[in-house]
Order: structure tokens, then C-alpha cells, then sequence
């Protein structure tokens, strides 16, 4: 299990930087030794909420964090992967952090205008110079995948992958496994869907990124809920809640997955930390493996704009 901290930068509303900073203290005082971030979260806010929270513990973690997305002029988001920014992106990441090294170092998306190679070939250099240690990148296809570990070594790669964004299974799961590459599934709790505490939309703020989302439209909302609902009977039967049963899920389906767990309150991450105890039988698998089928979830992940490049049914298709 991995701490994800994009939501203690104000994604899914307000967030209380005293309680996040608790919360990555107790993560790792627990035995969670890898902590996510990226620049993009809160637009560097989220890096350095990660420096002060380390104080004194940074020895005791892997840091991840992660480069390229950018503000478009037009005030839009966008993506760059050119080799200068890489470096740019990776000095301002090591300040903000307060670290002289990256342990693990993505690109969060892939720049359609850059060569894979370029932007391998320049964290490459990073590892060279000691300011990252490892590579990885986030969602990509499994021939730009290759072509990557041609120029340096992929240590992970981040993916969406839960109960309800299930696209890895289709092939990749094996690439990695091949490839040496350890899957970290980001959303592995369906951007708190599993939780089961999201009953009416009403419950998002008007800034939470979530209102933007396809699966959480007042058209698809209530189906998914429905869904979920379902797999409260089986929590009920494992004793655990439905949070935790998502994440067992997970944990079950394969050893080379770690779950980026995102959790902005000291509750939640206990409740997270309690998922590790759970064994799920080979029936129980199949059973919630069969409820939450391709298919099931009611939306696509993104909106149009962002599916056209980036989900995983598309991966390639904006790649050069």
C-alpha cells in the first residue's frame, strides 16, 4: 500500500493541510513507506505539504512524485515531455520537496509531440546525475512501454485500476509482469465510489474535480450507486467494510500491484490500513470479480477530451 496525496490539495474540495500533514506522519509511523505525489497536485502545493510532513522520516520512505502536466496559455491543461522541461520540472520538484533525490520519478502523461525515447532518455540522465533513482510512467500502452525500457529500465508504471476500471487485465497486467514492471493502481477505491458513503451528488462540492467525470453525471450516478450497493452484502459477510473489501480485492488479484490509497483523514486511513487483513477466498473472488465485469460501470472515465488520449482503450492512439 502506497499513500496517494492528490486529494489533500483541494481536488475533492476543501482539505486541511494540519490534518494531511497527521496523516502522512501516522502513514508512515504505521509502516507505509511510500508516498505519492506529483507537481500537478495543487500545482506544487502538494509537494511541499509532503516536505514538511517528512520532516525527520524522509529516510524511512520511497518519495515518488511525478512531471508533465502544465498550464496551456489559454489557462487549459496540457502536456510536455520535452527533455528540458524534464529537468526544469525535476529541480523545482526536488526544492518543493526539500529532498536531494527522487526515489521514483513518472511522467504523468505522455506528451504526443515528444518521443517516448526523448523523455526516457532525459530522466535517464537524472539517475545518472543522483537527482532520481528509478523511472516509471503513468498509463501507457504496452508499445510505448517497450520502447521506453529500450532506453532505461521502467521500474512502474501507474495505472488506474480498481473493481469498476478494470482495462489493465486486458494484456498489460501480463506486459508488466514480462517487462519486470510493478503496477501502482492509482483509484483503486473508484475516487471514493467504493467506500459506499457516496449516495447523492449533492455530497461534492462545487470544486471537487468529480463533477466532471462522466461516471458521477446525474445520468450514470445513481446506476453506479446501485452497482456498489451490491457488494455491500458480501462486506457484510467478510465482517469488513466496503472500503476495506474493495482493496482485499486488489490486493488478492495479484502480488505486483501496489494500491495507491488516497485519504485526507486519519479515519479513513485506518480504515485502509485494515484492508491488509483481509483474506478473500477463491469464491469470494470470483463473485465480486463477476459483479464488477468490463462493462458494469455506468461512463467512461473521463470526458470526451481526455478519453480521446488517455484512457486505457485508447493508449497508443496520441502516442508518436
Amino acid at each position: 500500500m502506497a499513500l496517494g496525496c492528490y486529494s489533500m490539495s483541494n481536488a475533492y474540495g476543501e482539505r486541511s493541510d494540519a490534518e494531511s500533514i497527521q496523516v502522512i506522519q501516522r502513514a508512515v509511523d504505521g509502516g507505509i513507506n511510500l508516498i505519492d505525489t506529483a507537481d500537478f497536485y495543487g500545482w506544487g502545493h502538494n509537494e511541499q505539504l509532503v516536505a514538511s510532513a517528512l520532516q525527520g522520516r524522509r529516510d524511512r520512505v520511497i518519495l515518488s512524485s511525478k512531471f508533465g502536466y502544465v498550464r496551456t496559455d489559454d489557462g487549459g491543461l496540457g502536456v510536455c515531455g520535452d527533455p528540458a522541461y524534464v529537468r526544469q520540472a525535476c529541480e523545482a520538484s526536488l526544492r518543493r520537496l526539500g529532498t536531494d533525490c527522487i526515489d521514483l520519478y513518472f511522467q504523468h502523461r505522455l506528451d504526443p509531440n515528444v518521443p517516448i525515447e526523448e523523455t526516457v532518455g532525459a530522466m535517464a540522465e537524472l539517475v545518472k546525475e543522483g537527482k532520481v533513482r528509478y523511472l516509471g510512467l503513468c498509463e501507457v500502452s504496452e508499445k510505448s512501454l517497450r520502447r521506453a525500457c529500450a532506453v532505461h529500465p521502467i521500474t512502474a508504471v501507474q495505472a488506474e485500476y480498481s473493481l469498476w476500471t478494470r482495462d489493465v487485465e486486458a494484456g498489460l497486467l501480463d506486459a508488466y509482469g514480462e517487462l519486470g514492471v510493478t503496477l501502482m493502481a492509482f483509484s483503486p477505491l473508484a475516487r471514493g465510489m467504493l467506500t459506499g458513503q457516496l449516495r447523492r451528488l449533492d455530497q461534492l462540492g462545487e470544486g471537487d474535480v468529480r463533477r466532471r467525470y462522466p461516471r458521477f453525471s446525474p445520468e450514470n450516478f445513481p446506476k453506479n450507486v446501485a452497482l456498489v450497493d451490491r457488494l455491500g452484502a458480501i462486506a457484510e459477510e467478510q465482517g469488513c467494510t466496503l472500503s476495506q473489501l474493495a482493496l482485499a480485492w486488489l490486493y488478492n488479484k495479484s502480488s505486483n500491484v501496489v494500491a495507491i490509497c488516497g485519504c485526507d483523514t486519519l479515519a479513513f486511513l485506518e480504515e485502509n490500513l485494515g484492508a491488509l487483513r483481509i483474506p478473500l477466498s477463491d469464491e469470494t473472488m470470483t463473485r465480486i470479480g463477476e459483479m464488477f465485469a468490463p462493462g458494469q460501470v455506468s461512463g467512461d472515465r473521463y470526458d470526451a477530451a481526455l478519453m480521446k488520449c488517455w484512457t486505457s482503450n485508447d493508449w497508443g492512439r496520441c502516442e508518436r
